[in-house]
C-alpha cells in the first residue's frame, strides 16, 4: 500500500491526543476523521486502524523503534506489519534488519505482547496456565458483529438488505440476533442503520441480555444501563410490552440511550438517572428482573478498546472491586422474591467476577439469594469478547 504525508500526520496527532492528552482512543479517531472531509473511504480506514493497532502495540514500537521520534515510531510499525518503507528523508534513521533482529532476540512476554509488566503479573496470578493464550487473543484485531433489532427486522431479512447494499455478512451458532461482517467497514452510515434495524454490539455482550430470560409484560430494571445496548435488546426479547427502567449515575449517557432507543422503535424504554441511595429504595422489591452489567477493569474488552491497557493501574482495579461489591450490596434490593437477577462484567479476571458473586452470597445482603449458574467466557475460546455472566435467583 502507497504510504501518504497527509494521512500518516493523521495518524500522529490521534496518537498525540491518546498518549499525551488520556483521551479516549474511539472519541480521538472519530474527532479525526470529522476534521478532514476530504479523506476519502480508503484513507479514512487507513488511519482508524493504523491508530488502533499503533496503540495496541505500543510498547512493542517503543521498545523496537531507534527513538521516541513519531516518524521512526510509525515506520517502525510500519516495517513490523511486514511492510516496505518508501525512501523518504523521515524513515532515513530506521534499519530494518536491525529491528527484525531485535524483535527476534526478545523473550519478555509481557513486551511481546505490548502490556504493562503488573498486568503480566496480575493475569499469571489470576488465570493461571489460560493467560498467555487469552492476552494473545485479546491482541487481535476485533470483528464487526451487528445485533438485529428483531422488533423491526427479521435476521434473515437484514442480511439480505444489507448484502443489496454491499455489505457481507455470516450468521453463527449460538448467537440468534447476531451477524458478523464479512468485512470491515463504516455501517454506520447504512441506511438500515439510520432506521433502527441493527445495532452494533459484540456477540458475548448480546450473551447477556439473553441469561436474563425475561417475557414479554416484566417490569426490567438495568441498573448500570450507560448508553443503554442491553436495554435496547432487552425490549426487543421482550416484544416491546412490559417496561425497561434503565438506570445510570450519568445522565448524558441516558440521553444517548434514549436518542437509541427512539430509533430502535423502543417505547417501554424509561431512563432513571440514580441520585444516590434514595433512587435505589424507592424501587424496593419493584423488578422481576434485574440486570447488574457493572463497571469493571475491561479486560475482556481489549481488542477494541486497546488504549485501557495503558490507562488501567493495579489501584484502579481495586478500585473497581470496591465499586463492583458496593453494586451487589445495594442494588440486589430492587429485585422481588422469586426475581432473576444478571450479574456481569467485561472482565476475565476472577477477582472481578466468581469471587465477587461468591462474597456477595456470602454476605447478609446476599443470604436470599442463590446462584443458578454461571458462564465464563474468553476470547481464546469463543473468539469474541472475554465476559462473565451470572444468573441469581433471590428466594
Amino acid at each position: 500500500m502507497k504510504l501518504h504525508n497527509n494521512t500518516i500526520r493523521g495518524v500522529h496527532t490521534a496518537l498525540e491526543a491518546i498518549f499525551e492528552e488520556g483521551q479516549y482512543a474511539d472519541k480521538v479517531i472519530e474527532r479525526t476523521l470529522k476534521s478532514n472531509p476530504k479523506w476519502g473511504a480508503r484513507d479514512r480506514s487507513f488511519i482508524a486502524e493504523t491508530t488502533y493497532e499503533m496503540v495496541r502495540w505500543w510498547r512493542l514500537i517503543n521498545y523496537l523503534s531507534p527513538s521516541k521520534g513519531y516518524w521512526d515510531l510509525f515506520g517502525t510499525y510500519w516495517l513490523m506489519q511486514g511492510n516496505e518503507l518508501p525512501p523518504w528523508e523521515e524513515f532515513e534513521k530506521l534499519n530494518p534488519a536491525k529491528i527484525k533482529e531485535k524483535y527476534e532476540s526478545l523473550s519478555n512476554p509481557a513486551l511481546l505482547e505490548s502490556i504493562p509488566d503488573w498486568l503480566q503479573d496480575l493475569g499469571k496470578k489470576e488465570l493461571g496456565e489460560k493467560w498467555d493464550a487469552e492476552i494473545h487473543a485479546l491482541n487481535e484485531e476485533a470483528e464487526v458483529v451487528l445485533r438485529v433489532n428483531t422488533l423491526k427486522i427479521s435476521r434473515e431479512k437484514l442480511r439480505n438488505r444489507l448484502a443489496e447494499d454491499g455489505i457481507d455478512t455470516y450468521m453463527i451458532k449460538g448467537y440468534p440476533d447476531a451477524l458478523i461482517l464479512e468485512k470491515r467497514q463504516n455501517v454506520f452510515r447504512n441506511s438500515a442503520f439510520k432506521e433502527g434495524l441493527f445495532e452494533v454490539q459484540d456477540a458475548s455482550s448480546q450473551l447477556v441480555a439473553d441469561a436474563l430470560a425475561v417475557e414479554p409484560g416484566m417490569r426490567v430494571i438495568d441498573a448500570c444501563a450507560g448508553a443503554g445496548g442491553k436495554s435496547l435488546h432487552l425490549a426487543a426479547l421482550m416484544e416491546n410490552k412490559g417496561k425497561v427502567i434503565s438506570m445510570d449515575v450519568e445522565e448524558w449517557k441516558l440521553q444517548q440511550a434514549k436518542l437509541r432507543a427512539r430509533r430502535n422503535g423502543v417505547s417501554i424504554f424509561e431512563p432513571k438517572l440514580i441520585e444516590g441511595t434514595k433512587t435505589i429504595k424507592r424501587l424496593k422489591e419493584s423488578a422481576d428482573r434485574l440486570l447488574l452489567d457493572v463497571p469493571c477493569s475491561g479486560l475482556g474488552v481489549l481488542r477494541r478498546n486497546p488504549d485501557t491497557k495503558w490507562k488501567l493501574s493495579p489501584e484502579s482495579i481495586e478500585k473497581v472491586r470496591q465499586t463492583q461489591q458496593e453494586i451487589l450490596q445495594t442494588y440486589p434490593s430492587m429485585l422481588k422474591s422469586g426475581g432473576q437477577m444478571v450479574y456481569a462484567t467485561c472482565s476475565i479476571l476472577p477477582s472481578e467476577n466468581e469471587e465477587q458473586v461468591k462474597q456477595f452470597l456470602q454476605s447478609e445482603a446476599g443470604k436470599d439469594f442463590e446462584l443458578i449458574e454461571d458462564k465464563k467466557v474468553l476470547a481464546q475460546e469463543s473468539g469474541f469478547d472475554g465476559f462473565y455472566i451470572a444468573r441469581l435467583q433471590r428466594k
